[in-house]
């Protein structure tokens, strides 16, 4: 039976690179391995022929025979590659390319000692604490390298050894019929190194844990979801790799007057029945103290007031916020028997004259009139 055509078989074009053969290769393995196909002889088969496909289109030599004389390159009768692409060695195809997905990889299965983890440290912090910036001392458990060993994990005087199984790759191959599956070494655990006298004090780890107390500067303007790196200041890496950083994550607490949104500040100010009618000057506050605010006559609920530059700096420039007042007029209670009569006084004189004095209430009324008039038509 004539083999079918390599680009068909991956599923890309002839003008395709190696890095679109091998991602298509890696979307096919994925679903048509042995591991995932249940011993399904056909699966096996096409999972075969994927990898013939890209065995010879990602060898620059064999692609340029592929293209001139199809399959015929691989052919011995007709002088072709010799055993050709069945031939082929499947387990350097299978860690170079398929190896990427399960951390195998030629070339790239050498063992590093891994660098250490980053931490996230959660930061409380108060409104006039975010506004103003404040240096903080925290407390972070962690791992750090072990003094003695210097991080290495071997005895002070002695060295790691490298691994006698993986020669110090970190990886062995497991071949099981025509492929082959790269893992981690079970001798060094994926490190390339084994140590024979370990440090007493690390007990061969490294590492130790520790609780380091560090300074946070916390700049002015910072504010919920900000976040502060402190490079180097995560876990120690293994066997004296390079540190994680530390990444100090801002919250600001709910405060009891201001709410901030951006670098702006907006708060409720209880506005008496009189000085909304009459006008005048009222105290508001601000995070610097309190401010005179002056209200105009005949003013209405809900009324927003801007209090220029008394905001919040912007952490990332020299932009400064407002603040921004919004009037509530408060309805008096506890009234005495005077109070009442004055009330009831003031609103008769009121009569007849709703709509001059009242507009809203009035357009209201007119509204909810027309509204049923327009029903009952």
């Amino acid at each position: 039976m004539s083999k079918r055509d390599y680009y068909e078989v991956l599923g890309v074009s002839k003008s395709a690179t190696e890095r679109e053969i091998k991602k298509a290769y890696k979307k096919l393995a994925m679903k048509y391995h042995p591991d995932r196909t249940q011993g399904d002889k056909g699966m096996e088969e096409k999972f075969k022929e994927i990898q013939e496909a890209v065995e010879v289109l990602t060898d620059d030599q064999k692609r340029a025979a592929y293209d001139q004389y199809g399959h015929d390159a691989f052919d011995p009768s007709r002088g072709g590659f010799g055993g050709g692409a069945g031939g082929a060695d499947f387990g350097d195809i299978f860690g170079d390319v398929f190896g990427d997905i399960f951390g195998g990889g030629r070339g790239g299965g050498r063992s590093r000692a891994r660098s250490g983890s980053d931490l996230r440290y959660n930061l409380d912090l108060s409104l006039e604490e975010a506004v103003r910036g404040k240096d903080i001392e925290i407390q972070v458990p962690t791992l750090v390298s072990c003094e003695p060993c210097d991080g290495s994990g071997a005895k002070p005087g002695t060295s790691p050894k490298t691994c006698s199984t993986c020669h110090g790759s970190g990886q062995v191959q497991m071949r099981q019929g025509f492929f082959a599956v790269q893992q981690t070494c079970p001798t060094c655990g994926g490190k390339g190194k084994v140590i024979s006298d370990p440090c007493g004090d690390c007990h061969g780890r490294g590492r130790k844990e520790k609780t380091k107390t560090l300074s946070v500067k916390v700049p002015a303007g910072v504010d919920t979801g900000d976040r502060i790196r402190l490079s180097g200041e995560g876990e120690a890496g293994e066997m004296g790799a390079p540190p994680g950083d530390l990444y100090v994550q801002v919250n600001v607490r709910e405060h009891e007057i201001f709410q901030r949104d951006g670098n702006n500040l907006y708060c409720e100010v209880p506005l008496s029945f009189t000085t909304a009618a009459l006008g005048g000057d009222i105290q508001v506050p601000t995070l610097d103290g309190k401010v005179k605010l002056k209200v105009s006559p005949e003013t209405q609920t809900g009324r927003m007031f801007r209090l220029r530059g008394k905001g919040v700096k912007s952490v990332r420039s020299n932009v400064v916020g407002d603040l921004m007042c919004k009037v509530v007029i408060e309805t008096p209670v506890n009234l005495s028997s005077k109070q009442k009569a004055l009330l009831e006084e003031f609103e008769a004189t009121m009569d007849g004259t709703a709509a001059k004095h009242r507009p809203k209430e009035q357009g209201f009324f007119d509204g909810v009139k027309k509204f049923f008039d327009d029903l009952t038509n």
